[in-house]
């Protein structure tokens, strides 16, 4: 099974440790707020629509930090930009444990999310111009991916250890500080990174040209549908996580009665599933290809979010059904990471993985203020939750029905570069993970 990863060269590897770890840091940063939530609410007597709207802007803000780091990583290099994002998300993210007040909260939190945005997009890029065989590039982008699984493990070992040794008062400060010890670790590991060398040569052949130019570009033909469905696409798949995510230990907590230790185990398994979902959605979408992978996994994740959340089930169920639920809520994403990249052309692609990824982000933004809303004595929490992430994995389904197949396909085709190339009926590349060949990128 991980044939593949041994034909990768040194400097590929490297490139995927450094991208692999830095997302897992990225995603603890941003995903310990969602355990400390339930303890927020009353530490600060805040309202669920305050804590999802602190959410909410955090992914406002990335939208900002990603279309600036990948206009610079267009012009400057993906390494150079990463070095810098790392460093604005877990600076952002230790001052949000010195914050005092719902609002100073939600100020740090958005300045985390202008690295976070940045750096979740840069990595993605990295790694799949990094790889040289297009029929690989599925499995690398997605065994990057699962690092979210080991940011969420290692948000939710946090919260369990920091919560049994401290107060919560300061246990939850605690949480905000560990952020930034493994961030010293990526940048020691990017010290020494080689620059991609489709980037390199895309570098070499740029014209100039100004940032309204370029991000023009992106909403106007032949890009404009790209970029439309890979936002929908990206927000789908994001709102329904981030609805489930943001308010499982909410709910395991206050409507199943657990304790944190309790929480802490049904979200292990959780977790663990979402790993094996990453893993088995990396190896589907260069074997099935992306657009069935997306969409199998969509129509399994609703039906099992539906059963978890609404169906009444014994607290003993719950916890072996939270492994298909995390096995199917993560390995849609698999994919997303090869697909944004292949839609856009060599000289744009920071900047349109940045754009499209990130308005996913804010579309997705809104989903747990949705669940905040909906549960405010409309609804109950649960069923909140279950409707808010039906209507993101709908929109999985339609926008991977509507963008075209790019399993296999040559970087040198990708975007524009094709739509100009090629008539609109033969623009789709072979459905075959080997068609495009294995010529390096």
């Amino acid at each position: 099974m991980l044939g593949w990863f041994k034909e990768l060269s040194q400097m590929e590897r490297k490139g995927f440790y450094g991208a692999f770890l830095g997302h897992a840091v990225d995603v603890f940063d941003f995903m310990i707020y969602s355990f400390l939530i339930s303890t927020l609410l009353t530490q600060w007597e805040m309202s669920k629509s305050t804590a999802g709207a602190i959410v909410t802007w955090t992914l406002v803000s990335s939208l900002v930090g990603a279309i600036g780091a990948g206009l610079l990583a267009d012009r400057y290099g993906r390494v150079r930009v990463l070095r810098w994002t790392i460093l604005v998300f877990t600076v952002a993210c230790f001052l949000c444990g010195l914050a005092d007040s719902p609002e100073q909260l939600m100020v740090f939190r958005m300045i985390q999310g202008l690295g976070f945005g940045g750096e979740s997009s840069l990595c993605m890029v990295l790694v799949t111009e990094m790889i040289r065989n297009p029929a690989h590039r599925g499995k690398y982008s997605g065994f990057t991916a699962s690092s979210y699984s080991f940011g969420w493990g290692g948000a939710a070992l946090a919260y369990a250890l920091t919560f049994s040794l401290f107060e919560p008062e300061t246990a939850w400060r605690v949480c905000f500080f560990l952020g930034i010890v493994p961030a010293l670790v990526v940048i020691y590991l990017r010290r020494n990174l080689d620059e991609p060398e489709v980037f390199v040569n895309a570098r070499a052949a740029r014209k100039p040209g100004s940032a309204g130019r370029e991000l023009a570009r992106l909403v106007r033909r032949p890009l404009l549908r790209k970029t439309v469905l890979c936002s929908l696409l990206s927000g789908g798949m994001l709102g329904a996580y981030y609805a489930i995510a943001t308010w499982l230990p909410t709910f395991l907590k206050t409507e199943r009665g657990l304790s944190v230790f309790g929480t802490s185990s049904y979200l292990a398994v959780t977790i663990l599933g979402s790993l094996v979902g990453y893993v088995a959605g990396a190896y589907a979408s260069d074997r099935w290809g992306r657009r069935p992978t997306y969409i199998l996994f969509a129509l399994g994740a609703f039906a099992m979010a539906m059963v978890y959340m609404v169906i009444p089930v014994s607290n003993l169920s719950m916890l072996f059904l939270g492994f298909p639920l995390g096995v199917l809520m993560q390995g849609v994403f698999a994919g997303i990471g090869a697909t944004i990249s292949e839609s856009y052309p060599n000289d744009i692609r920071a900047t349109g993985y940045g754009v499209s990824y990130n308005v996913g982000r804010v579309i997705g933004s809104f989903f747990p203020l949705s669940v905040g809303w909906l549960s405010t004595g409309r609804t109950s929490l649960p069923l909140a939750i279950a409707i808010v992430a039906g209507t993101g994995y709908a929109l999985v389904v339609l926008a991977a029905w509507l963008l075209p197949e790019t399993t296999g396909m040559d970087l040198a085709d990708a975007g524009e570069d094709e739509a100009a190339k090629q008539p609109a009926a033969t623009a789709v590349p072979p459905l075959a993970p080997g068609a495009a060949g294995s010529k390096a990128v």
